[in-house]
Parts: C-alpha cells; structure tokens; sequence
C-alpha cells in the first residue's frame, strides 16, 4: 500500500451482489476484495452486505468487518431505497472516509467521498436488451452516480470512452484499472498440457440477449454436421434469454448436444476449463470480457468477437470474428477444432498474455484511489451533514 499518510476507514458497499445472480461483478468483488486482503493490514474495510451475500465476502482479517444490512437485493426497489438512505447513516456513523461503490450505483448524499466502479454502460449503448421497466432505474441510478462520485473506475479503455461520451465528467476524474486473473487458472493451464481433451466448446456467459448465444448455437448445429461428436457447454446465469435458447436448441434437435450449467462454482468452472477442447465467447457487447481471459489463463485455444473490449485483450492472443457474421464465426471455430498447430500456439500464448493481468496490481490501484478520494472527505461531509444530521 502506498507509505505514508494516516490509515483509513473504507466502506464496500455490496449490497447490489445476489451470489449466483449477478455474473462477473460477483467475480471482480470477491477476487478484488481477496487480492486488497492480501495487500492491505493497515487500512480497516467495513463490507455492506444483503441479506443473501453471507459473511465469506469479507475477508477473514482482523482490519475487514462484515456488516450485514436488513434488506434483500432481488427486492431491488428496497435495496435501492436503502442504498440511499440507511447507507449514508451507516457511513456517517462509522465516520468513513471512503465509500467504494463497486457495481455501478452510489448514495447521492453520502457523507464521505465515494469511488464507484462502472463495468460497462450497456443501457445506453444498447436499451434494446434491458426490459423496458428497468431502463429508466438504470438511467437514473447511474448518471446520479457518475455525478456524486469524486472518482469512476472503468474497467477497460472502451467503457472509459463511454463513460466521457455520456456523461458530463471531467477525463480526471475517470481511471482505467482492468480486471485481473485467477491465479488458479494458470495450474490448470499447466495440467492441461499433454492431456487429451474432450470434444467440448465451452462458452462461459450469462444468459443474456447481448451474448449472442443464439447465433452460436445455429453455428454449433453446423459444426456438428463435420463432427458429431462434439458438444456445446454453455456455464453461466440462466439470464433473460434462457427460455429463447432452449427452445432453440429443441428446435435444432440438440437436446444431448448442448448442456447449460447455470451457475457453477469457481471448482466446477477449473474442472471444466481442465477438459475443454476450445473455448467460444461472441459476445456482442462487453465491458471487459472476463471469460475470455480467464480462458486464455487456462491455456484454452479461444475465438471471441472482434469488439473494442475485447481486442484490448485478445488481439493476437486468440482468434478473432465479426461477432454479426456467422461463416465467420464458423471459419473460427473449425480452425480452433482442426488446426493443431495453431492450437498448440494459443495454449502456449494465451497464459503469457493473461499474466500482464493481475488482481494484486489492480488491488494496489484502487487503494492508491482510495487514499486519493479521501483527500475530498472534508468538502463532501460538509455537503452533506445538513441533510443527514
């Protein structure tokens, strides 16, 4: 941590986290909050939790304190409610001096500096894939919070782009830190060399319109022409879209072909990622694209779609295709299912590339952050004691 100056007291406000529920916002707290652990014994952290998050998010330190808050996330207007209101007290009556607000949304009148992060603004980028009635929380909620936060995390150049296009923030106050990678994953790269794998395409995503998991699966039918024996493992929460797939796969008479998990633990996940032939990620709108880094980590060969996110990441490390063409995305994946040398290349590559991502670097950035927002306290309590005293 950086040397100097007093200790802190950081509020972590996870009151958005459903476990199983919410994707890789999940993974990014609960690996961003061990790798702080690991760094940090001088600064005490105070973990907002619902009432569905049990205490294993808080680190087991002595400087993390758990502090479980009466209300349910999948009631979302409670929990919004509650975020404004019962969470500034919390925070006022812990004299914090920072609050961290890692997924997406942050008390307007918080009695101390926050620093929020945003993944993506999908939203705004693409309205078409949120359902009608949850677009105008979402406009609300996260333009309120880019304005009252003293400092925005985003998490690649692309959503850093998005961030200065739509709202009016200064560039200052806008910092790109990336994700960083299982450690894990690169045992499993290691116990994958030599082994046989078996003839799977994983695809670890969400559920959702955006990922478009359709197009995948009519190009999976496809493949299976040349090779019957191949099958598809899509590893993610079951999201909006998941009536629409199944009933495509119906369609196509891949009932035995193509398996959905929903989703798995990070156990599950290392076993999968030990046996998967290649990996598949056509996402069509990402803010990052944790799957695919962590699939390069495990040394899976990997095709994934050419969007900005995305070629921040694996751009020379991984096949790439226009995520709209489907002879593309088809061309991609015989080449990974056929092409042993550029499948060796891959697996070789894909780890070396991953390791420029690290949660303990990206740890150290945000706590830089932390000591950095926490210079503004005295201008925001005073902003802010009128309206919670």
């Amino acid at each position: 941590m950086p040397s100097g100056g007093h200790s802190l007291r950081i509020g972590v406000n996870a009151l958005y986290l459903i476990p199983g529920g919410v994707g890789g916002t999940e993974i990014f707290l609960r690996s961003l909050l061990a790798a702080l652990a690991e760094i940090d014994d001088r600064n005490r952290y105070f973990v907002f939790t619902n009432l569905e998050t049990g205490a294993r998010l808080a680190p087991d330190r002595p400087n993390f304190r758990h502090l479980r808050q009466p209300v349910e996330a999948r009631v979302r207007p409670w929990r919004i409610l509650w975020e404004q209101t019962g969470l500034p007290l919390a925070a006022w009556r812990l004299r914090l001096d920072v609050l961290f607000n890692p997924g997406f949304t942050a008390p307007r009148l918080s009695p101390c500096p926050s620093l929020t992060v945003f993944h993506d603004l999908q939203h705004l980028r693409h309205p078409e894939y949120f359902r009608w009635f949850d677009r105008p929380a979402w406009r609300l909620l996260l333009r309120q919070a880019a304005r009252c936060s003293a400092a925005l995390v985003a998490v690649s150049e692309a959503t850093r782009r998005d961030l200065l296009h739509y709202y009016p923030v200064p560039s200052s106050r806008v910092t790109v830190i990336p994700h960083g990678v299982d450690e894990r994953l690169f045992d499993v790269a290691a116990e994958r060399a030599g082994r046989r794998p078996e003839p799977w395409l994983v695809c670890v995503s969400t559920l959702h319109p955006h990922k478009n998991l359709l197009r995948l699966i009519e190009v999976f039918a496809r493949l299976r022409r040349r090779r019957p024996e191949l099958r598809l493992v899509l590893a993610g929460v079951r999201g909006f879209q998941t009536a629409a797939i199944e009933d495509r796969i119906g369609k196509l008479g891949l009932g035995r072909a193509v398996e959905i998990t929903g989703w798995i633990s990070r156990e599950a996940l290392y076993e999968l990622y030990r046996r998967a032939h290649s990996c598949v990620y056509p996402s069509l709108f990402e803010g990052f694209g944790l799957p695919v880094l962590e699939a390069m980590a495990a040394g899976i060969p990997t095709a994934c779609s050419a969007i900005d996110p995305l070629l921040e990441i694996a751009r020379g490390w991984a096949l790439t295709f226009d995520p709209l063409d489907e002879q593309q995305m088809e061309e991609a994946l015989v080449r990974l299912l056929e092409d042993e040398a550029l499948r060796r290349r891959l697996a070789e590559q894909g780890p070396v590339r991953a390791r420029a991502f690290s949660w303990k670097a990206a740890a150290a950035r945000y706590l830089e952050l932390f000591h950095a927002v926490s210079g503004n306290r005295s201008e925001t309590a005073a902003r802010a004691r009128r309206t919670l005293v």
